[in-house]
């Protein structure tokens, strides 16, 4: 009997000094939606695919929204995020700061490789170019988008301001955060005299609501932004993360084994095609961009010397030569 005690003891105590067991799988998957238009307009877009998760994993799929980007980098962070769909930014974010993976990424409905990002302006505004909207005389009103986003916050602040040493909140009378939805919808209604945007959602725009799209016009386009990343946590167990890759990977395509026209449709109405396998590598030019917009910034930076000015770009650029360098060393598709 002491031996029996003693094996269970010592059996004990090797459990405990191994740490907490690893779950071989989950019951439950919490998918992290972000704030691009209203809960409603996103809810009804999801859910179809949600649904379709839901059965193919065998997993209870559960949308999880929050009313910034940054809610669901954060819900991601203390394990209330399993699974989300991002934007490059926003991902970027969640990969440095929640213990994120992107493995999938998002492929255009029309087959577009990626997205542009856009400026838009009333119909009948007199604004027309970049030049007409960075006079910076402190009489427009401009809507910008989530400090997360790629389309809305980075690539304008990195290719419009940072590039032209301008800073829009001194440039313009008021700068408003908001939404893709919000910020077009205020164009649309004249509330701002400009605002960011991208081409999906204003296609959606078009598609769901064409008297405000008739009140709409683009007065610049960006550079290619590569397609939306999904993401999910590191820390899964394999097992999960073996039945949610297969189902992004095959949900629409001729390995699927329900109805492939059905899901396509379902895809189509998140404006997509199957998805693609995808890394954290498809991250890197958004590294690059966002160290390009910093460096600008700290070049524009009137509070500091000189010298403390050349050491910070001189570490920035270091540090951007090095992202660089790994895009260079990616294989060509």
């Amino acid at each position: 009997m002491n031996k029996t005690v003693q094996a269970l003891a010592a059996a004990a105590i090797a459990a405990a000094l191994a740490g907490p067991a690893v779950a071989d799988d989950i019951e439950t998957i919490n998918f992290g939606i972000i704030s691009t238009e209203s809960q409603q307009n996103l809810r009804g877009q999801w859910d179809p695919f949600l649904a379709a998760m839901e059965e193919k994993t065998g997993y209870k799929v559960k949308p999880f929204f929050a009313s910034d980007y940054a809610g669901v980098i954060e819900g991601m962070r203390f394990g209330k995020v399993d699974v989300a769909w991002y934007g490059n930014k926003s991902a970027m974010e969640a990969v440095d700061r929640a213990n994120g993976e992107v493995f999938v990424q998002t492929v255009d409905v029309s087959g577009n490789p990626g997205y542009w990002s856009l400026i838009l302006a009333p119909a009948d505004s007199k604004l027309e170019s970049l030049d007409d909207l960075l006079t910076c005389d402190g009489t427009l009103n401009f809507g910008i988008g989530d400090p997360n986003s790629t389309s809305g916050y980075l690539v304008p602040m990195t290719f419009i301001f940072a590039k032209n040493g301008i800073d829009p909140k001194t440039c313009f009378k008021t700068v408003r955060n908001a939404n893709h939805e919000t910020n077009a919808l205020a164009v649309a209604n004249g509330q701002v005299d400009a605002a960011s945007n991208n081409t999906e959602n204003l296609a959606r725009i078009e598609q769901n609501n064409p008297e405000a799209f008739k009140k709409i016009k683009i007065i610049w386009k960006s550079p290619l932004i590569p397609a939306d990343p999904i993401v999910w946590r590191k820390d899964l167990p394999d097992a999960a993360k073996e039945k949610i890759r297969t189902f992004f990977l095959t949900y629409g395509t001729d390995d699927s084994d329900g109805d492939v026209e059905a899901e396509r449709d379902v895809l189509a109405g998140l404006a997509w095609a199957p998805f693609r396998a995808s890394s954290d590598a498809q991250l890197l030019p958004i590294r690059v961009m966002e160290l390009s917009k910093e460096i600008a910034l700290t070049q524009g930076d009137g509070s500091l010397s000189d010298e403390a000015k050349a050491k910070k770009v001189a570490e920035l650029e270091a540090q951007q030569a090095a992202y660089q360098d790994e895009i260079a060393a990616q294989p060509q598709n």
